[in-house]
């Protein structure tokens, strides 16, 4: 079988994590069949697409590393890629439903149809299917002074099965759950579930892969396609992403839109795999590559039950790509972030990877690594208050001069050298490291945490250091005679 799937979304915000989810499954679908990705913007929706929103989808499919291979920017032999450009493909299919009588006019008003519905709902009889007086009329019964829709002339018995691969056999009651619903505005506009139907088919989509919100469209879809005489895709519906109270995922969970966590400062590929576990399993594995995800996906992996958001396990997955990637790649990472965040320009050198070394073990994400790690880039910082009470005080004088004196008279900036004037002073002095390395730590830090003070100090250069220590000499001077 030739895999052709596709990414439909509506451009009317920004890429969220639900959606995310389906365009990544549909992405390791096709690259695993050896297929094609298609992309298409169901912009029908004239009063709240933008093309801000167009860009956001863009952006974040892109940074997720789910780029098309067709769709817009990428046109293929299926294009127009935007549904606002394919109006006059609808209409074609349009005039071949109503030659074939398989919708009908429909002139019921607004006000006739919400008093259907109220009398139903009266009755505690919600989402009863709509009963058209107008669907066994004859031209001769057509008022000239009204608008109507086109109706799809849906069964009145029987039932609509849905065959979904994930979800196993899914059937609906055609008098109860499909209603002869719009497909087609007077003006020919087309409405959602046939406008997709036309795009799956001339698209020659293969497997339509999307959240479960969609399986009552399914059966209304599933009817078109039959009464098109074309032969259906396959279908699966994804479960939900819920979040931490078992609701609906949204913005009171925290961040839902996918450049929110670049923001945030997570490893694009770190969201990637969380995004794949949410839903979908291989044994008790967690992590994945890119290219073992292609090979390993499938959606008998997929499970039918909702997934559950949960940020500290992204978190988790996160720390564990900071920590583990390669330096070098995280490095180029790192100083995208330190000149986003922080206005600098910083080498992707030696250096750079060194301090990323120390650093990763430490840091969540990213922006937590500036955090972090900006006294190796500023000197603007203060002391914190408890530190400095704790560790500069007057019985460090001593130590801080005397350690000034022998690191500024070094002629090689290393971390071997640094370690050889730390252990020269401890054991002449008979103290052991943490006597000297926490005013030391706080003087080049403003605080009691950091990597190995040797390590800190080979990453920070020799006058800065030297600064340093003369600024925390002084701080404690100033302090033995206040």
């Amino acid at each position: 079988m030739t895999y052709r799937v596709r990414f439909a979304p509506s451009p009317t915000g920004y890429l969220h994590i639900g959606g995310a989810r389906t365009a990544l499954y549909n992405y390791l679908l096709a690259k695993k069949h050896q297929g094609t990705f298609v992309l298409r913007i169901e912009d029908t929706d004239l009063e709240r697409s933008t093309p801000e929103s167009v860009q956001a989808i863009f952006d974040g499919l892109r940074w997720l590393g789910l780029d098309w291979d067709e769709g817009p920017e990428k046109e293929g032999d299926c294009g127009p890629y935007f549904q606002t450009k394919r109006f006059d493909l609808y209409k074609q299919y349009l005039e071949r439903l109503i030659e074939q009588n398989k919708v009908y006019r429909c002139y019921t008003t607004k006000e006739e149809l919400d008093a259907y519905r109220a009398e139903y709902q009266a009755k505690g009889q919600e989402g009863v299917r709509f009963h058209s007086p107008w669907r066994d009329k004859t031209e001769a019964d057509w008022p000239a002074d009204r608008s109507f829709v086109w109706r799809f002339r849906a069964p009145q018995d029987g039932q609509t099965v849905v065959k979904d691969v994930i979800k196993g056999e899914v059937v609906f009651e055609n008098t109860m759950h499909v209603d002869d619903f719009v497909v087609a505005r007077q003006d020919g506009t087309p409405t959602y579930n046939f406008t997709v139907v036309v795009d799956d088919l001339t698209m020659k989509i293969s497997h339509v892969i999307r959240g479960d919100d969609h399986l009552n469209n399914t059966a209304k879809q599933i009817l078109l396609y039959q009464a098109l005489g074309e032969e259906l895709p396959v279908f699966g519906h994804l479960p939900m992403i819920l979040g931490s109270d078992k609701k609906r995922l949204s913005k009171r969970h925290g961040a839902t839109s996918v450049m929110q966590y670049k923001e945030m400062g997570f490893k694009p590929h770190a969201v990637v795999n969380y995004l794949a576990r949410l839903g979908w399993s291989h044994g008790d594995d967690e992590l994945f590559t890119m290219p073992e995800l292609i090979e390993k996906f499938s959606l008998e992996g997929v499970g039918k039950s909702s997934g559950v958001f949960d940020q500290e396990k992204m978190l988790w997955v996160n720390h564990q790509y900071i920590q583990h990637d390669d330096l070098k790649q995280t490095a180029t990472l790192y100083a995208e972030y330190l000149k986003e965040l922080e206005g600098l320009e910083v080498p992707v050198d030696d250096r750079l990877v060194g301090i990323v070394e120390q650093l990763a073990p430490r840091a969540n994400t990213m922006v937590e690594m500036v955090r972090i790690g900006r006294y190796f880039f500023k000197d603007d910082f203060d002391y914190d208050e408890k530190p400095a009470k704790k560790f500069l005080k007057v019985g460090a004088l001593p130590l801080l001069e005397e350690l000034t004196a022998r690191l500024s008279a070094l002629d090689t900036w290393t971390l071997e050298s640094i370690q050889g004037v730390f252990e020269a002073i401890l054991a002449e002095k008979e103290l052991k490291l943490l006597k000297l390395a926490q005013p030391v730590r706080v003087a080049m830090t403003g605080t009691s945490v950091s990597p190995g003070i040797y390590e800190t100090l080979s990453l920070i250069d020799q006058a800065t250091v030297l600064e340093r220590l003369e600024r925390a000499t002084e701080f404690v001077r100033q302090k033995t005679q206040a």
